[in-house]
């Protein structure tokens, strides 16, 4: 029995946006090291890869070698932050679609309490999203994800909460302007005040959430400035040339992404990266089986299939219906949550119905 909560939770994601430096700098870094030190990188990056098992709605290497729409599932977690033990609850996950032939990629953040049922895994009832790692890893997360919205998911990769910190740290920090004066984790900001900052206090500028006004959106806005400021510094030829960079970075993710998948999506799809619009699933809070989850309503899992499935240039199907909590008596409704948060310029939605399916 659902009850809807009188006071909204306010959503935590704490690494949200990691992953657009996660892509970016190791497809613009996939380019560099082709050309140097090939052999000893391609090594290096063979240490994170691992299949997910999961079954391919299509066929990847012909998406990639004909230089289509490709998605990635990029999760999040911050069990064994700063080793290589992918366990637990994903903390954060999100869809990035990128487009080579509209130079587009879109970011689609998906609430880690949102309500589904997680295939394979119906006799545990409605259950929050972030269990589906818990239960079968990035398989049973890719599943999920695929079943709920109806979309496919080409590749996944997942990190952990100590990668920001020490990607940070290998690029000898980031200088970033405060949105507002507030203190956290020992740190204290000024709004309008330049500000280096190393790995540490840099997660703690983006992670702070309940002394902003604007909550998480505001939270959100903070992180993508650090993200902006992280690229500016792993974008240069000395960083991208250094082999501890990428050697952090890959000791911070798992992901089923080989070198050779990497080096296509830098030779091909690196344009559109630097066009990123986001958006997220909203939800609503309620009380399922005494816990604390989000719902997010009919209308609004369809308005977020379409938009992952317009970003792929895919044509408008059905969403699915493992998180459509209507037939349990929910009378939910949810407002359009479409961000348009550009990092680099688009602003937006796209228009128009596009083309092809799977």
């Amino acid at each position: 029995m659902m009850e809807p909560r009188h006071k909204a939770r306010k959503k935590r994601h704490p690494i949200r946006n990691i992953f657009i430096v996660l892509i970016l700098a190791l497809l613009a870094g996939g380019t560099a090291y082709g050309m140097h030190k090939y052999q000893s990188i391609k090594d290096t990056v063979k240490t994170s890869y691992k299949a997910s098992g999961a079954k391919k709605l299509r066929n990847v290497n012909t998406q990639l070698s004909g230089k289509k729409p490709i998605s990635i599932l990029l999760m999040g977690t911050d069990t064994g932050a700063l080793g290589r033990t992918f366990s637990g609850r994903t903390d954060s996950m999100m869809v990035v679609t990128i487009n080579p032939k509209t130079n587009k990629t879109t970011i689609t953040s998906i609430p880690r309490d949102t309500a589904v049922t997680i295939p394979g895994y119906e006799d545990y009832g409605v259950s929050k999203i972030n269990a589906a790692y818990a239960y079968g890893k990035s398989k049973t997360a890719i599943t999920t994800v695929q079943s709920m919205l109806n979309v496919p998911i080409d590749f996944y990769a997942i990190i952990n909460m100590g990668g920001m910190e020490k990607i940070i740290n290998e690029v000898g920090g980031v200088t970033v302007t405060p949105t507002l004066s507030f203190s956290y984790g020992g740190y204290t900001f000024k709004k309008g005040v330049k500000t280096h900052m190393n790995g540490k206090k840099a997660l703690a500028y983006a992670r702070m959430r309940d002394d902003d006004p604007k909550g998480d959106y505001g939270r959100q806005t903070r992180q993508r400035k650090v993200i902006m400021a992280l690229l500016a510094k792993s974008g240069s030829v000395s960083t991208l040339l250094n082999e501890s960079f990428i050697s952090s970075l890959t000791k911070q993710t798992q992901t089923d992404l080989t070198f050779n998948d990497l080096t296509a999506l830098a030779t091909n799809y690196l344009a559109a990266t630097k066009h990123i619009k986001t958006t997220h699933l909203q939800g609503t809070s309620e009380t399922i089986n005494s816990q604390s989850m989000e719902v997010a309503s009919k209308s609004e899992l369809q308005r977020v299939t379409n938009y992952i499935r317009n970003g792929l240039g895919l044509a408008y199907k059905k969403t699915g219906s493992i998180a459509d909590m209507s037939a349990t008596g929910s009378t939910t409704t949810s407002a359009t949550a479409t961000d348009n948060a550009n990092t680099t310029g688009n602003t937006g939605q796209d228009t128009g119905g596009p083309n092809g399916n799977y």
